[in-house]
């Protein structure tokens, strides 16, 4: 069954392949604007949880939109076991986000260049970061090392407490 994600402009379930499409009608309404992708989850603090994944992109400084989708119900232990089960959702949709994105608007989405071919200011104007929902304080501070570790091996961008606002925030308020 494929997963079906939710926006609020939007006002049916959609599959991953429309959430591609509606991500890039919205970068094509302005392609010269600079865009932040990010992914992040969080779950209810249950052992018998659920947990929400979101994507937002960002016009950056001028709004942006977000999906969500949410998963059934998943019997997690401990509370380390479902902040990594939280992040393993995250890097698993953003692996495929990324890939898909540079299928549709291209590697220069991610990877842009100047007119003159060079690199823009600090090199990356465009890119998708894994937001999680850990942080220096409080009961996940343990768990901080080994989950950016755990983003990090798979070569993406890990974000975390107090700017981990697609975890903290957009995912949070589904659950």
């Amino acid at each position: 069954m494929e997963t079906k994600f939710y926006n609020s402009t939007i006002k049916k379930r959609i599959g991953f392949d429309e959430v591609i499409e509606e991500i890039k009608s919205y970068v094509n309404e302005k392609p010269a604007d600079r865009y932040q992708v990010t992914v992040g989850s969080d779950s209810p603090g249950i052992k018998n949880t659920f947990f929400v994944t979101a994507i937002t992109v960002l016009r950056v400084g001028n709004g942006g939109r977000y999906f969500w989708t949410k998963t059934g119900r998943i019997f997690c232990h401990t509370l380390q076991e479902r902040i990594y089960k939280e992040a393993m959702l995250s890097i698993t949709l953003t692996q495929e986000l990324k890939s898909r994105l540079k299928e549709t608007l291209g590697e220069e989405f991610f990877w842009p260049v100047s007119a003159d071919g060079s690199a823009p200011p600090g090199g990356v104007n465009n890119q998708i970061t894994v937001h999680i929902d850990v942080g220096q304080n409080g009961p996940t501070k343990d768990f901080v090392e080994g989950v950016i570790g755990m983003v990090k091996g798979h070569g993406l961008e890990p974000v975390i407490k107090p700017f981990s606002f697609c975890a903290c925030s957009v995912a949070d308020r589904h659950t």
